[in-house]
């Protein structure tokens, strides 16, 4: 396709690199002061522009490609499956772990951990394991970042500079690769955020263009006969009942190996996997560092929830009008496929054919945007780790700000470079992107989510629980066949999807916490009390408050469990409401649509009255007790 671009859509495409190259070198000079300034804005960036850059960083282009397959195959009920990550975690960070976690004042994920545990022997290897995790999700994420940057402008750009496909795929990889990296290094997060505002526009621009189109092109009388019954029903029963026969035949083959065809089971199956996670807090990846460069905590809540406002309504407009592109005049070529259907094809035949000059330079633009966003949050990542919670804390500590900075440099372009290579030999993102979620994700959630509410989880049952749940994620694909193998009693276990198996992941990782916690003396009550009066949870933490009460008797504990609770069920309602009415729209499904738009104008009133008004930066006895001092620099002191 890319010899067939338009001179203007070129055009602007180049324009959109220099654009952002010359961003990221204009604002970096902001960013060498020293390492507060490099890995979190000096603490001095609009919340609002780090919603969008967080947007941005979201924006992932494989992600929404499997949105629109999503929505091809499932209609309106897609709205839940990609519960699966889950994309309401953003809510539980919105109503309380945003504000929770920029209390700390601290720099980096692996720093959180030593607020929590401490710096005795649990502690350090507490530390370790979160800092091995934080890494392999940067190579990993990097890697993967590489082959999709590779993959889209070798279909999309102009010019082969390879005979080979997967060559030239390479060779465009890695000349984007050149690109973002060199601003991203420069400018560290200042870099990061002011590119990815700019790219967030541009792909909004090119989203709400692609769902104007459609509406415009396509009226509800084309899809006649072109969906199968219940398409439209956002509601379901307890199997899915979408029957693709006579239409895309293959399509029910394909479902039936997605393992969603019980669909009450698998929805209530990412609301608990989806809840748990989501109260595990966020991974030390670009989404945490966001939270920690906010100026404070309520501004950490304000950008988390501003993210679904700015995020949600133009990207499925995207997803929704190339399904109906799709849906219309691509289901005869994906019925030709028969079982290697392919629903990622459905983008470069929506470009090729539907989109007008000018727009497709600044639609491609955008999607090109999308890539080096997620990727130059990523490599951002990658130095706070190795430089400030590595090299300052046991190698270097009284080294200069200058050699901070410059040894970032250093490591940003290190990973990068290992990023890559394990791109050049990885054949399929799928596999590496089930790798990431299976493996590190699943053992990331129960050590997590004892940190916040128990306070006798010690920096042993988190270095436990860690290894334990990675292991067992990783292994679990390994074993279980071997198990099934042993009688027929045992044959369900062979075809277990990752989600099946996550309970499975789940109880090792559980157990491992329990075990090596209570087998273990409890952490140092200094450490707990100093935690617990600058973050304040909710939760099991009665021992640590009755000794702090000793003290500071003014201390007021938390009991707003069943609010917040509360006003995260009203925002998951509120989200996929969000979620639901661009596609409402675009398919022109009028009343459905007023109908969602009244539950956000509900949802979003019950968030002002019971959320947002009663935010408070620092709790009223820690603001008190900081007397003049203040309150930002007071709660950041450990």
């Amino acid at each position: 396709m890319g010899d067939q671009l338009h001179w203007l859509d070129l055009t602007i495409i180049g324009l959109y690199v220099l654009a952002t190259i010359g961003i990221g070198f204009y604002i970096s000079k902001r960013a060498g002061k020293n390492m507060q300034s490099y890995f979190l804005g000096g603490n001095q960036i609009p919340w609002q522009a780090l919603g969008l850059s967080n947007a941005s960083g979201m924006f992932d282009i494989s992600g929404t490609m499997w949105m629109v397959g999503l929505l091809f195959l499932y209609g309106l009920k897609s709205v839940f499956i990609p519960w699966l990550w889950p994309v309401f975690n953003q809510i539980f960070l919105m109503i309380y772990l945003s504000i929770w976690l920029r209390r700390s004042g601290v720099m980096t994920g692996a720093e959180w951990i030593e607020f929590r545990f401490g710096r005795g022997t649990s502690g350090n290897l507490s530390h370790i394991v979160v800092v091995v995790f934080a890494l392999l999700n940067v190579i990993g994420f990097l890697a993967y970042g590489f082959v999709g940057i590779g993959k889209f402008a070798a279909a999309f750009l102009p010019y082969e500079l390879a005979a080979d496909p997967d060559t030239n795929a390479i060779y465009y990889g890695l000349i984007i690769t050149a690109i973002t990296t060199a601003y991203v290094v420069k400018g560290g997060m200042f870099s990061v955020v002011f590119t990815e505002v700019l790219q967030f526009f541009i792909m909004t621009i090119a989203c709400i263009a692609v769902g104007v189109i459609a509406m415009n092109q396509i009226s509800p009388e084309m899809l006649v006969g072109r969906v199968p019954e219940g398409w439209y029903d956002l509601h379901f029963g307890w199997t899915l009942d979408l029957d693709w026969t006579g239409i895309v035949d293959n399509a029910n083959a394909y479902i039936a190996g997605e393992g969603y065809e019980l669909f009450t089971i698998f929805f209530f199956l990412v609301l608990f996997k989806g809840t748990l996670q989501s109260m595990a807090g966020p991974a030390p990846t670009y989404d945490m560092q966001r939270v920690l460069s906010t100026r404070t905590p309520t501004e950490a809540a304000k950008m988390s929830g501003f993210v679904n406002v700015v995020l949600l309504f133009p990207r499925y407009m995207f997803i929704a009008g190339v399904a109906l592109f799709a849906l219309v005049f691509f289901t005869e070529q994906l019925e030709a496929m028969g079982s290697d259907v392919d629903f990622e094809q459905v983008l470069p035949f929506v470009l090729d054919n539907y989109i007008p000059v000018g727009l497709l330079g600044l639609l491609i633009a955008g999607l090109l945007a999308a890539f080096m966003s997620t990727f130059a949050a990523t490599t951002n990542a990658a130095p706070a780790y190795v430089v400030n919670d590595i090299y300052k804390r046991y190698f270097n500590p009284d080294a200069s700000d200058k050699t901070y900075v410059y040894l970032s440099y250093a490591v940003s372009l290190l990973f990068v470079v290992i990023g890559t290579l394990i791109g050049l030999f990885v054949t399929s993102l799928n596999d590496l992107v089930g790798w990431l979620a299976s493996g590190l994700w699943g053992g990331y959630t129960a050590a997590n989510f004892f940190k916040w509410y128990w306070w006798r989880f010690n920096g042993y049952g988190y270095f436990w629980g860690m290894v334990a749940g990675i292991v067992a994620a990783l292994g679990l694909p390994v074993f279980l066949p071997w198990v099934a193998e042993l009688g027929p009693m045992w044959a369900g276990l062979r075809n277990l999807t990752a989600l099946e198996a996550f309970p499975i992941n789940l109880a090792v990782s559980v157990a491992a916490c329990i075990v090596a916690t209570l087998a273990t003396a409890p952490d140092d009550m200094e450490v707990l009390k100093n935690f617990y009066r600058k973050t304040r949870p909710w939760g099991f933490w009665r021992p640590v408050i009755a000794e702090l009460k000793k003290d500071h008797p003014e201390l007021v504990e938390n009991r707003h469990f069943r609010r917040d609770m509360t006003n995260v069920a009203v925002g998951i309602v509120w989200q996929t409401a969000i979620t639901a009415s661009p596609i409402f729209m675009v398919v022109r499904l009028w009343t459905p649509f007023v109908i969602s738009l009244i539950v956000v104008a509900i949802c979003t009133y019950i968030l002002k009255v019971n959320w947002y008004d009663r935010m408070e930066d620092y709790p009223a006895d820690l603001v008190s007790a900081a007397d003049s001092t203040d309150t930002a620099d007071f709660a950041s002191q450990r």
